[in-house]
């Protein structure tokens, strides 16, 4: 067997709702990968194996160096991810992270740092990415001609996950639950990094953390544009809008739509049939660790959705603009190889 047909044995940490569904698309959907163990602390995670076919661990620190085990999923709250991450570096396993990769820019430059390091893969589960609305946006943005404007929502439903108002596991509210799904997505489409934010943040429902965030959003091209993240009502969307000096570039990624709009013609674009997006990118993830493909999305891309994040709080708390902090190492942590 060659590393090209080398079926990669994937232990998966965390599998809650999420990560039940990274198991499952392993199981099924991506020849070339085979669910070999799950760490779950609850005795949920024997009868999910037991289901799978697979070992259960109780302890995720024996799952990472169990030999049967080649690479990692981690779907874990962010408050755990450095130790997870650190573990996966140390024992020279390629590790999978959900994201938010970290609860914090230090903790994220850690986790990066390590990898490089250990010259181990690491990849970030910005799997919004692979929406297809997202994709044809990011396609026909240049369509609309030069970028004057955008705004962008993700509203989502009120959190039912304790853990999601607790401080020390998920470090903060929908500005780095949900937000990274935007920042990252802004940062795909536009190909522009975000240079400072202005934020506004409060708590609706939640007791700690906040659940409504609106920022003003300034990218390095000057553009200026809205992101409003919330989980406060029963409604969903994902609405982006993109306005250009020849038109605009409507689509929302929850309903799955998309348009584009010349004078007062309104054009329709076809996104396709929705697609489950962990599917492309545990695909694409196989085809990194076969070394076929470059890493679908880097351990930096994740960094740089927190630094946006980070500065929002930062933000919301001084009640003026933040500057994002910009990586001094960005071309070195972008480019990890395979060890």
């Amino acid at each position: 067997m060659t590393a090209a047909t080398k079926t990669w044995r994937v232990g998966v940490i965390g599998t809650g709702k999420h990560g039940s569904r990274y198991a499952h698309h392993i199981i099924e959907d991506v020849e070339g990968l085979s669910l070999a163990a799950i760490s779950r602390r609850s005795q949920q995670g024997q009868e999910q194996a037991r289901q799978w076919g697979c070992r259960w661990l109780a302890d995720w620190r024996q799952l990472i160096l169990e030999p049967e085990v080649d690479a990692v999923v981690a779907t874990l709250p962010p408050g755990l991810n450095r130790e997870v991450a650190a573990a996966c570096a140390q024992a020279g396993k390629p590790l999978l992270l959900e994201k938010p990769m970290a609860v914090s820019v230090r903790d994220a430059e850690a986790i990066c740092e390590d990898f490089l390091r250990m010259k181990v893969p690491l990849t970030i589960g910005q799997t919004l990415r692979y929406n297809r609305v997202v994709g044809i946006l990011r396609d026909c943005l240049g369509r609309i001609g030069p970028l004057y404007g955008f705004s962008a929502n993700q509203r989502l439903e009120p959190a039912t996950l304790s853990w999601l108002d607790e401080p020390s596991l998920a470090g903060a509210g929908v500005s780095l639950q949900t937000a990274v799904h935007v920042f990252d997505a802004l940062r795909f489409m536009t190909g522009q990094e975000i240079i400072r934010v202005l934020a506004r943040t409060q708590r609706r429902h939640a007791q700690q953390l906040e659940d409504q965030l609106i920022v003003l959003v300034e990218l390095e091209n000057g553009v200026i544009g809205t992101v409003d993240c919330s989980k406060v009502g029963t409604a969903r969307s994902g609405r982006f809008e993109f306005i250009g000096g020849l038109g605009q570039l409507h689509g929302d990624q929850v309903h799955h739509c998309c348009t584009l709009i010349h004078g007062q013609d309104r054009i329709v674009l076809d996104p396709r049939e929705p697609v489950s997006t962990i599917v492309p990118l545990l695909t694409q993830w196989l085809g990194f660790l076969r070394g076929e493909m470059v890493n679908p999305v880097a351990g930096e891309e994740g960094v740089a959705a927190v630094r946006v994040a980070e500065a929002c709080l930062r933000s919301a708390a001084r009640e003026r603009w933040e500057p994002v902090a910009l990586p001094g190492t960005s071309a070195a942590l972008s480019s990890q190889i395979l060890g």
